[in-house]
């Protein structure tokens, strides 16, 4: 969409225009114009809409201004909300300040919850499948891989029996507390 000339502006356009001059407002988009005329359009529609539900609700056949008046204030009281006078304000603030702040239980810095309840704790649970073995059990040493401890990593091959569907959860963390 191209802008439009002064000339070939609708007049509600020029009145939007016009309104923004006076407010010294000069550097905004051409499409700030086309955005208040859909608001103002809109909102001159739900009041229109408002006040022929109001005159249908008294048996009128036409609105007449005390239609448009109630219209115009039930949309005010749901759309703005005044904020309370500043004596009730003060009267908050003086009962609420007057209740002490709970003491710190903890010591300086920020308390964080203890390390197995946090959700950032890298953690894993695997379901490992209780097995039966069935067939004899082949060991095979492998020397070449060690343990720790220095010993050798021994392999138990078997046939698996699965046939129950039992399981066994197992968790455990990555970040492994170090005994001392």
């Amino acid at each position: 969409m191209g802008d439009l000339g002064e000339d070939d502006m609708p007049r509600d356009a020029k009145v939007i225009k016009e309104l923004l001059k006076s407010m010294n407002v000069d550097d905004y988009e051409p499409r700030v114009i086309h955005q208040f005329l859909e608001l103002w359009y809109r909102y001159a529609v739900d009041v229109l809409s408002d006040a022929q539900v109001y005159s249908e609700h008294a048996s009128k056949s036409v609105i007449d201004s005390d239609d448009l008046k109630l219209a115009i204030q039930s949309k005010v009281n749901f759309s703005f909300s005044q904020p309370p006078h500043r004596e009730v304000l003060l009267e908050l603030a003086r009962a609420k300040n007057k209740v002490p702040l709970p003491k710190s239980i903890s010591g300086p810095g920020l308390p964080l919850p203890q390390e197995q309840d946090m959700l950032i704790a890298p953690n894993y649970q695997l379901a490992i499948p209780k097995t039966h073995i069935s067939q004899p059990v082949e060991e095979i040493d492998d020397e070449d891989t060690a343990d720790i401890g220095g010993g050798t990593n021994t392999t138990v091959l078997g046939r698996a029996d699965l046939s129950q569907g039992t399981s066994q959860r197992v968790a455990f963390s990555l970040g492994a507390k170090k005994s001392t």
